[in-house]
């Protein structure tokens, strides 16, 4: 059979925000391709994957393929355009039950966007480098849809971080919203830009610096990670603030309970206006005189989980952190894991196993 995703009928969101592919659903025997059509009664799943994947074709129609077999209709969507900042783009369908993300964490931040104000959950198949966000990885496709099929999952409520943007002179604020991360740059590369911050009212810092991230504990292990912020476990109800290249004596992380709230405002004498992004998506510049207010959202978002990995596995898996005799055992066996730290026939082992089968044991 040739590729069945070639020819379908795209159908654009009225702003331009994402293209989408319309019904999919299956015969006995057969694979039909309906366009527009509504299974009645039928489970309804979205695959939210890159157009760049979904040229390729394999993966995408496999997951495709095995959904629609499962029982569900199937809609995809291959290319999500970043909204503007302030902006709520248009959710997932109503009667969407999961959304199935094809990718890596990128993938998975914009499929977050689609399911904002929802209860759809997402599950994550990793299909690219590090995937902190996923739960599962290519190979392990066949079981994740059956999982899923069989409703054998539980949620993962990760907290989401809300900011109140008021620029100078507004009445009310510009609201937006992050799962990992809003940063707050200069929008000058070669100045710095100055800033003053406050923790529940009270004045804490101020310095000259290239910017700052506020991390939810789920964007920790992303850029607040490489920026020297320490990881927190997702259980923990915690924002941090970590300072970029600040000038400054004192200017360490500092993390506050998810009932306080940080503010960061532009100096009016700053050198530099700034630059404001969530999650490497909505973004917008920021002049002198502007006030950032980040706190924990009401909402939350959620992930389908399945294996049951604990968070503290799942970060050595994803890190290949160098644990006592890793290394000498992964060269001995093949095997990318310790017993000491997965034990033998747990959800962890398996994962292990699958990865050193795709990377040939290095």
């Amino acid at each position: 059979m040739g590729d069945p995703l070639t020819g379908l009928a795209r159908i654009s969101g009225t702003d331009r925000s994402f293209s989408f592919i319309c019904s999919i659903s299956i015969g006995v025997g057969d694979v039909f391709w309906s366009k527009g059509s509504v299974m009645v009664d039928a489970r309804h799943a979205v695959v939210v994957t890159h157009s760049r994947l979904r040229e390729s074709g394999t993966v995408v129609q496999e997951a495709v393929e095995q959904l629609a077999r499962a029982g569900f209709r199937v809609s995809i969507i291959d290319n999500v355009e970043a909204p503007d900042f302030g902006s709520q783009p248009p959710a997932v369908p109503d009667d969407t039950e999961i959304v199935v993300v094809l990718g890596g964490d990128g993938t998975i931040l914009r499929a977050a966007e689609l399911v904002h104000c929802t209860d759809v959950p997402i599950l994550g198949v990793n299909l690219g480098h590090v995937g902190f966000l996923a739960e599962f990885e290519s190979f392990q496709m066949s079981e994740a849809i059956r999982r899923i099929a069989d409703h054998d999952y539980s949620i993962d409520e990760r907290m989401i971080a809300h900011a109140d943007v008021w620029l100078p002179g507004s009445d009310a604020p510009i609201e937006d919203w992050a799962l990992n991360d809003i940063t707050l740059e200069r929008a000058d590369r070669g100045k710095m830009v100055e800033l003053s911050i406050r923790v529940d009212g009270v004045e804490m810092s101020s310095f000259g610096c290239d910017g700052v991230i506020v991390s939810t504990p789920t964007g920790s292990t992303a850029y607040a990670f490489s920026a020297g912020g320490p990881v927190m476990w997702p259980n923990v109800k915690a924002l941090q603030l970590i300072p970029l290249a600040a000038h400054a004596l004192f200017a360490r992380p500092l993390i506050i309970g998810s009932g306080s709230t940080f503010a960061i405002d532009i100096l009016d004498d700053s050198m530099s206006d700034g630059w404001i992004c969530c999650d490497g998506r909505r973004q917008r510049a920021l002049p002198k005189g502007t006030r950032i207010e980040v706190r924990e959202s009401k909402g939350t978002l959620r992930l389908a989980r399945l294996s049951g990995v604990p968070f503290t596995n799942r970060l050595v898996t994803k890190f290949d952190l160098p644990v006592v005799g890793w290394r000498e055992q992964a060269r001995k066996t093949g095997d990318v894991h310790h017993g000491h730290v997965f034990p033998k026939g747990s959800a962890c082992t398996e994962h292990a196993d699958g990865m050193a089968d795709m990377t040939g044991g290095e």
